[in-house]
């Protein structure tokens, strides 16, 4: 009887034991507990960008957590690999259906539905000549294609991973699903972290490109752009590249509505929840979903790792492009033009 009782006892403690997540974790789960940590220190304390980085963050630490991902993301038949489309429908996690939105991208083109509600075309529209200091800004992209394919990278997945350095979360989610899919996690990842990671990133680069008396300069006030022009830009906008390039307009077809909300003066109530309501919400769904694909194991990785570094790297030369080309600007045109501006 007393031995009976001790096998049920030992049983009934081994279960326990293997229920938890202590018995489940890797060495790669906890460090990336770690990381999760950093970045939510980054985001509350810092606050560097924290309705991007605390959500991911935050993601990044719930599929971490040893055991968690079964109940979280949804379990996988017996020998199948583990990928989005191999878990069972009856078992599905919440961070499956929010990831969801960015396998199938849906939650980008919001986003640019709300960034458009937001954006002010009217100095673009007043000086066109600033759009050459935004193309100086996308040198990052064009160097990180070609260190990506001397990196081992094939050409496809090399201008996904190049897109990085737009500085432009759901455009890089786009062009990934498009181009890399395997990719997707990382590149998305990184895209949002180090966009997240702004102002740590690029302020070093400004103070050491630019002197105090170019911060300093007061640029001169812009012609006032007419309702009509506001409204005629996005409907020319969005017929132009239509007509040019289609398979841009999910994303510059949203980007250019929300922004004929704002300028049309006619739909005020559109206007503010896509830029408010909307964008709100659709960003804390795709800031868990992306931090919830940065599992351990696939995380820390040589080619994850190796992306990361592109990544940055492209984000620093799109800074130090962008910089550059305003300050030639600044002396040949015999125009004020603050270099901060690139």
């Amino acid at each position: 009887m007393q031995n009976n009782l001790l096998i049920d006892f030992g049983e009934i403690f081994s279960n326990l034991w293997n229920s938890m997540g202590l018995a489940q974790g890797t060495w790669q789960n906890y460090v990336m507990l770690l990381i999760s940590f950093v970045l939510m220190f980054l985001a509350i304390v810092k606050k560097y960008e924290p309705m991007l980085l605390l959500p991911i963050a935050f993601g990044m630490f719930l599929i971490n957590l040893p055991g968690a991902e079964s109940v979280l993301w949804g379990t996988y038949p017996e020998g199948v690999e583990h990928t989005y489309e191999n878990t069972t429908a009856e078992s599905r996690g919440l961070l499956w259906y929010l990831y969801y939105g960015v396998d199938k991208v849906i939650y980008p083109p919001l986003i640019f539905l709300g960034i458009g509600a937001m954006t002010d075309f009217g100095p673009l529209i007043a000086n066109p000549k600033s759009m050459l200091i935004g193309a100086g800004a996308q040198i990052g992209i064009f160097l990180a294609l070609f260190g990506s394919v001397l990196l081992g990278f094939d050409l496809t997945e090399a201008a996904a991973i190049a897109i990085i350095g737009g500085a432009d979360g759901p455009t890089a989610i786009m062009v990934a699903k498009i181009l890399a899919e395997n990719l997707l996690p990382i590149i998305a990842i990184a895209a949002y972290s180090y966009m997240a990671l702004i102002p740590a990133i690029q302020k070093p680069v400004m103070r050491l490109l630019t002197t105090k008396k170019e911060r300093a300069i007061r640029m001169k006030p812009l012609r006032q752009v007419s309702k009509v022009e506001k409204v005629i830009f996005p409907i020319a906008v969005t017929l132009v590249v239509g007509l040019l390039l289609p398979d841009a307009i999910p994303l510059l077809g949203m980007l250019m509505l929300g922004n004929l909300f704002r300028v049309s003066g006619v739909v005020e109530r559109l206007s503010s929840q896509a830029q408010n309501g909307l964008i709100n919400t659709i960003t804390i769904f795709l800031g868990i979903a992306v931090g919830c694909k940065a599992k351990g194991e696939i995380f820390l990785d040589y080619h994850t790792l190796l992306i990361l570094v592109i990544g940055i790297a492209a984000f620093y030369c799109g800074t130090i492009g962008g910089l550059l080309v305003a300050k030639v600007m600044c002396k040949l045109s015999g125009v004020k033009i603050n270099p901060l501006i690139g």
